[in-house]
């Protein structure tokens, strides 16, 4: 693959495609609401990036599919991070984002972008971004 950076950019692509779908799937979405899946994954992303350290940060990041890395990191400002939040200034922020009324609210949706992400980050790494999270905000990460 390293040598045919096309495939590089399939992969992600084909990656990507599977973490939006399995949100999809989650709620019963068809394809066409791609863009709630999107707004989802976005949201709940760049909250948890926001709310990490640097250094753990970039070690989430470097499991990302490199499409879902660029999502992650747009806009990321390293000397303001970790912003410190609380679950329900988690959840509200979520709510903020994500603008789509869903089941189970904005936890609901936390719940499911991370399942979804679980499914693609080593355990060691999850167990690593659970630990930097204060134990009300541990207690909505799968």
């Amino acid at each position: 693959m390293a040598n045919n950076p096309y495939a590089t950019f399939e992969a992600s692509i084909e990656k990507t495609n599977l973490i939006l779908q399995e949100i999809e799937q989650a709620y019963g979405w068809p394809k066409q609401r791609r863009n709630q899946s999107y707004a989802a994954l976005r949201t709940v992303l760049q909250l948890l990036r926001d709310r990490l350290p640097v250094q753990e940060s970039v070690q989430f990041a470097a499991q990302l599919p490199m499409l879902v890395r660029g999502v992650y990191f747009e806009g990321w400002e390293p000397s303001d991070v970790p912003i410190k939040l609380n679950r329900d200034d988690f959840l509200y922020e979520v709510g903020q984002g994500f603008p789509y009324e869903v089941e189970g609210g904005p936890e609901g949706v936390v719940q499911t972008v991370l399942d979804a992400l679980r499914r693609h980050i080593s355990q060691g790494e999850w167990d690593d971004v659970r630990s930097t999270m204060p134990k009300d905000l541990q207690r909505i990460i799968p």
